[in-house]
């Protein structure tokens, strides 16, 4: 629903009552894609969900969306005589879901308008209240990663599909060094949604055979980091612990608006870092900020091993969860921690 987000909020500031209908999942050929949505007002619609092929049948079923506020799920495809009749002869199948604009709905419509991340999460069935943080908790990290899809969610041991709409692009993570470890941690980050680049002044070492998941920089570090466009979810992994770059490669990490900044290395590089960067006049509150030596302590010792214990401290920076063992937890396991995606569990 995000691609005419600004076409919805115009139809919701001028009072009109909207259903949006979307698709939850497609399978085979259809002329759209997953997250794609129109919506009807009773009189009008905004949008196309599939080229023409299924929107007389969809508008029926906003029409009953709109009359009781009960949100439906529909299936539409070759092999069922319903699809037939309503022309889907692309040889696809389609799912969708066709809901009331409820205010998370409206919130997440406007953060998408503004151009800000936004992601809802919508049940297909019924959900029990008690798994409403086990959701929102799965879709904070999906608006994290700029992911949507739909997914089947194990709610202790009950199976739940929902579809989870994001409206921001993957988050990235940014590898200095090409060694070993960094091939480990761009398969690893690649594998979890980042958009990987990895960045090394050293060609014979910087290639794409060795990062075939990864975007390759060949270019001196401080120089290609100062005109690549970051944000706040960006994360930064400084692995090659080069003097020539080292210190002022985290110094100018340190002064961008990034979620992560980590660096590899021992204590006493640490200790020797981080005296660098005083001496560089780097703030205590910026140095504070700083990950170093990078990862959780899990005893790992392989490139492979330590790719999961950085990723597990970049987790745990971005939930603010404890890192603790869940044996010494309480309370729930699964929960949002802290951000601004917004949850939406319409009921059959």
């Amino acid at each position: 629903m995000f691609e005419i987000a600004d076409r919805l909020v115009a139809a919701l500031d001028g009072g009109r009552t909207l259903a949006i209908a979307t698709a939850v999942s497609i399978e085979g050929s259809a002329p759209r894609t997953v997250g794609t949505s129109m919506a009807f007002d009773g009189r009008s619609v905004i949008g196309s969900i599939a080229g023409g092929c299924v929107e007389g049948a969809v508008v029926d079923v906003c029409e009953l969306v709109l009359a009781d506020g009960v949100a439906r799920t529909v299936d539409y495809g070759v092999s069922d005589e319903t699809a037939f009749a309503v022309g889907l002869t692309c040889g696809g199948q389609l799912r969708i879901r066709v809901t009331p604009v409820t205010p998370q709905i409206e919130a997440a419509l406007r953060a998408a308008a503004a151009s800000s991340p936004a992601g809802v999460a919508i049940a297909l069935g019924d959900v029990p209240a008690r798994f409403d943080g086990r959701i929102a908790a799965e879709l904070d990290a999906r608006v994290a990663m700029g992911e949507t899809a739909l997914a089947a969610i194990d709610c202790d041991g009950e199976l739940v599909d929902v579809f989870f709409e994001v409206a921001t692009p993957p988050a990235r993570l940014i590898v200095f060094g090409a060694m070993e470890f960094s091939v480990a941690l761009a398969a690893a980050g690649s594998a979890l949604g980042y958009r990987v680049t990895v960045c090394d002044p050293r060609s014979l070492f910087a290639t794409a055979a060795r990062f075939p998941t990864a975007e390759v920089v060949v270019e001196w570090p401080t120089t290609w980091l100062a005109r690549t466009p970051v944000d706040e979810r960006t994360v930064v992994c400084v692995l090659a612990h080069d003097d020539r770059f080292d210190a002022e490669i985290i110094a100018q990490s340190l002064a961008l608006p990034v979620a992560f900044v980590g660096a590899m290395g021992s204590r006493r590089t640490h200790e020797r870092r981080v005296a660098s960067l005083r001496d560089r006049g780097v703030s205590e509150a910026q140095i504070e900020r700083l990950h170093s030596p990078i990862g959780l302590d899990l005893g790992a010792s392989t490139p492979e091993e330590t790719a999961v214990s950085i990723l597990a401290e970049i987790i745990s920076a971005r939930t603010r969860a404890s890192a603790e063992p869940l044996r010494a937890t309480s309370g729930s396991i699964h929960r949002p921690h802290g951000s601004d995606a917004l949850v939406d569990l319409p009921h059959d």
